[in-house]
């Protein structure tokens, strides 16, 4: 496994939410990063990160105890939570505009920023990244930077939740030319920030309607798929993709149910066996989070199982099951990606641990 020669100060701003609290359980005992800065909202300012919670911790996992006293910074404050750190991670509950104005206030305090938010991704500059799938777009970064005009600064961010549990699937078949895409994802209440005690309608429910989510889940994929090109990200042009987006009564774990259409179709045995072995930069380098197999293929009925898999490998990996062939399409399956881990604060952690193995991010 790779190794770093000394760990890296890290902040997390957002720290409050429920993102924020899982950035901290993966950070607590990290071998390249070492938390210590916390900032929240004004009103969290200046109270231990314990009383800032108010009782509202939402993880299963209990609250990490070297974290339980640490004093919270107003994350509007950006000279205060800069100065002792060497990046940070950002999950704030702000919207778009003021989250992206305050993201490039650190970017521009020459803190790296690693987001979990959608404020920068559409940024042509910003690379929005799945580490296993477009590593490359990393190097747009010495873009941001002379637009910035910063020499550290800069802003990384990873894709939304939902688009991991099937964008790693179609990622092995591009050489196959995917034409057209449907995917219906149904996705837990976390993916909300909430939990069933703040959100008892949902008990016993589906609402078929999540704002935004399926522009994302159909652009995203896209980008990811693109290419860097006189210092800015170009989207691809295809495949063609149409999503619904519908929350269902469960905790944690996002699936998505795929069809697809290639100009040269697959066997079943090609598309498996791409699964199987598709690998990317953080494998290959050994970095903490990588789980060791990106997909998993179940070759049983009634597998992936939302409960049963969304943890596996550790909540990084990806799981696949159910590939057969379509009456409309050529082929249809069902993906599943915890999407607290690998989708929001997991996935940022491993970006993190990418660029700072690439060297992106150093110490000051």
């Amino acid at each position: 496994m790779f190794t770093l020669p000394k760990k890296l100060r890290a902040g997390v701003v957002g720290a409050t939410g429920m993102v924020g609290q899982r950035f901290l359980t993966l950070l607590e005992d990290h071998p390249y990063f070492e938390v210590t800065t916390l900032a929240a909202s004004g009103r969290s300012a200046g109270k231990s990160y314990e009383e800032a919670l108010g009782g509202r911790w939402k993880l299963d996992e209990p609250l990490p105890e070297r974290f339980r006293k640490m004093t919270v910074l107003d994350a509007a404050d950006v000279a205060a939570v800069t100065k002792d750190v060497d990046f940070v991670f950002c999950a704030v509950n702000m919207d778009k505009q003021a989250t992206k104005e305050l993201e490039t206030a650190y970017a521009l305090a020459e803190c790296p920023v690693v987001s979990n938010n959608s404020a920068h991704r559409w940024t042509p500059d910003v690379p929005m990244v799945i580490p296993e799938i477009n590593a490359s777009h990393y190097e747009v970064i010495t873009a941001q930077k002379k637009r910035l005009g910063t020499k550290r600064g800069f802003i990384a961010v990873k894709p939304n939740c939902s688009i991991q549990s099937y964008v790693p699937m179609l990622t092995p078949l591009m050489k196959y030319r995917p034409t057209n895409v449907v995917a219906t994802t149904y996705q837990a209440i976390s993916g909300a920030g909430k939990t069933f005690s703040e959100w008892p309608e949902m008990i016993d429910n589906v609402i078929p309607y999540i704002a935004g989510e399926e522009e994302k889940s159909e652009k995203e994929p896209l980008k990811i798929w693109g290419e860097v090109k006189d210092g800015q990200i170009v989207t691809a042009s295809s495949p063609l993709i149409t999503t619904q987006c519908i929350r269902v009564p469960v905790t944690n774990g996002h699936m998505a149910a795929v069809f697809m259409s290639f100009e040269e179709k697959p066997s079943f045995d090609d598309i498996v066996s791409a699964w199987r072995r598709f690998k990317g930069e953080p494998q290959e380098i050994g970095i903490p989070s990588a789980p060791e197999h990106f997909i998993t293929y179940f070759d049983e009925p009634d597998r992936p199982q939302t409960k049963l898999d969304r943890v596996i490998e550790n909540g990084m990996g990806i799981t696949a099951g159910r590939l057969r062939e379509d009456s409309l399409f050529d082929w249809k399956f069902v993906g599943v990606s915890h999407n607290t881990l690998r989708g929001a604060a997991g996935g940022a952690v491993e970006n993190a641990e990418l660029l700072a193995a690439k060297g992106w991010i150093e110490a000051k």
